[in-house]
C-alpha cells in the first residue's frame, strides 16, 4: 500500500467512514518527502487531537505534523506554484546512509563539468528530453527557478537541489543520471545542452537510484511553510554551511 493509502486507511478508521485525500504529487517508490501536503473534504467535525490520534495509527516512516483548516476550494496538487527537491548521493560504502542517500562507487568526478551542466537548467524551459513518456503530457514545459550542486569538504557526498513549478516523470532522477555521466566523462556538457536545445531524448537514459531523492518543499500562493524537520541527522550532520557550492 502506498503512503496515500496508509493515511486514508488511518483517517477512515478514525472517522468510521471512507475518507479520500488528494496529495500534492506522486513520487516513485523509495523516494522520500520531508514536506508533503494533502487535502481532504470532510463534513464531519471533531473535538479531539486529530494529529495525535492519526500519528498513533501511522507507521514510523510516516508522520503528520499539521492539519490546517482552509476556506474555499484549495487543491493540494493543482494550487502548488513551486516544488523543490534534494538529491543526496555518496561515493563510498556507508551502511548508515543505506536507504537515505544513493550509493555510487565513483572516484574523481569532474565536478566542474557537472556544475556547468547544472547551471544550464534554469536557462531552458522544455524538458521533453529528460522524462519518461513525454507524449502523455499536454506539454513538457517546466519553469526551473533554481538549480545547484553542492559537495562536502571531502568530495564524497553530493547534494543536487532543484526548484520548479512542476516536474515530469522521473525528470530529476534522469537529470541526475546524466550529471553522473558528465562527472565520469561519458557525456560532455555540450552534448547535455544539445538535448535541452533539440528536445530529443538521449539514446540511453539511466535514471539515478530513487533512494537519494527527497521532495523537500512545496509552496502555495496562500501557504508557504518551512519544513518541520531537517533531513536525516546522518545526512544533515554537515550543516548547510559545510556544503560547498559547486
Amino acid at each position: 500500500m502506498n503512503v496515500q493509502g496508509v493515511i486514508e486507511k488511518g483517517l477512515s478508521s478514525i472517522f468510521k467512514t471512507s475518507v479520500a485525500i488528494n496529495g500534492c504529487g506522486r513520487t516513485d517508490a523509495q523516494v522520500h518527502a520531508s514536506q508533503f501536503f494533502f487535502h481532504m473534504d470532510l463534513e464531519q467535525e471533531w473535538d479531539f487531537d486529530l494529529v495525535f490520534r492519526l500519528n498513533k495509527l501511522l507507521p514510523m516512516n510516516i508522520a503528520v505534523y499539521d492539519i490546517i483548516p482552509m476556506e474555499g476550494t484549495p487543491h493540494a496538487r493543482f494550487d502548488a506554484v513551486q516544488r523543490s527537491y534534494d538529491y543526496f548521493l555518496h561515493t563510498y560504502k556507508d551502511p548508515f546512509l543505506n536507504g537515505l542517500s544513493s550509493f555510487y562507487l565513483l572516484k574523481d568526478l569532474k565536478l566542474e563539468n557537472m556544475k556547468a551542466a547544472v547551471a544550464l537548467l534554469p536557462l531552458y524551459k522544455d524538458y521533453r528530453a529528460f522524462c519518461t513518456h513525454p507524449d502523455k503530457y499536454e506539454h513538457t514545459l517546466c519553469y526551473v527557478r533554481s538549480a545547484s550542486l553542492m559537495v562536502d569538504a571531502k568530495e564524497e557526498k553530493l547534494r543536487f537541489q532543484i526548484s520548479s513549478n512542476r516536474f515530469l516523470g522521473k525528470m530529476i532522477r534522469i537529470l541526475m543520471g546524466q550529471l553522473l555521466k558528465i562527472g565520469q566523462g561519458e557525456l560532455s556538457v555540450e552534448e547535455f545542452e544539445g538535448h535541452l536545445i533539440s528536445r530529443q531524448t538521449p539514446a540511453l537514459i539511466t535514471p539515478a537510484h530513487p533512494q537519494g531523492l527527497y521532495l523537500s518543499k512545496v509552496t502555495y500562493p496562500y501557504l508557504n511553510l518551512p519544513p518541520r524537520v531537517d533531513f536525516s541527522a546522518v545526512l544533515q550532520k554537515q550543516a548547510d554551511s559545510n556544503w560547498i557550492s559547486y
